[in-house]
């Protein structure tokens, strides 16, 4: 895993729940917080860390992945200014993150493996995607959609169905609600 999710990670908790908090969650997880933003980084270091926050805050795993997600987005944007201003809304943002961005990465870094989106159907105002990854972080994923859908100032009404146990494939429908 690129080492800006795990950068953006740290910073997003020092700011949402103080030095302390993120401190006593690197220490509580031995881990010495020693990233950078291109390093490549085991996907399970994050786990451990996302895990342990859970057990000092008391918010579930799986809604601190959605929180993060949902934070990054924004982040992982101004990386990509050119492409957000091509982009008109949610759905077609969220195409390219397959067609384009997740192409970009893995000839930047042969050896990353971004998730897979496959697309099912779509329509003006719905969308089903299929979301694959090994690393089973698709609350993160959930969280990233509604970032995006806010970045584009839209409601987007949201439905996961894992399709395995572990929750590397799990299947999103989404709807445009418009007002």
């Amino acid at each position: 895993m690129k080492g800006i999710i795990f950068t953006e990670f740290l910073d997003i908790i020092e700011e949402t729940f103080g030095l302390e908090v993120c401190q006593q969650m690197l220490d509580e997880a031995a881990d010495t917080g020693s990233y950078t933003a291109v390093g490549s980084y085991d996907h399970r270091a994050l786990v451990k860390l996302i895990i342990t926050l859970s057990k000092l805050t008391g918010i579930k795993a799986e809604s601190l992945q959605e929180v993060y997600g949902e934070a990054v987005f924004v982040r992982l944007l101004e990386t990509l200014p050119a492409m957000a201003d091509r982009q008109q809304d949610t759905f077609s943002f969220i195409r390219k993150v397959e067609d384009h961005i997740h192409t970009e990465v893995k000839k930047l870094y042969p050896d990353a493996t971004p998730p897979r989106f496959e697309f099912i159907s779509e329509t003006e105002s719905n969308m089903v995607m299929d979301y694959k990854s090994a690393r089973c972080m698709s609350h993160v994923c959930l969280g990233l959609i509604k970032g995006c859908a806010k970045h584009f100032d839209q409601t987007v009404y949201i439905m996961m169905e894992p399709i395995n146990k572990k929750e590397s494939h799990v299947r999103f429908n989404l709807e445009l609600i418009v007002e």
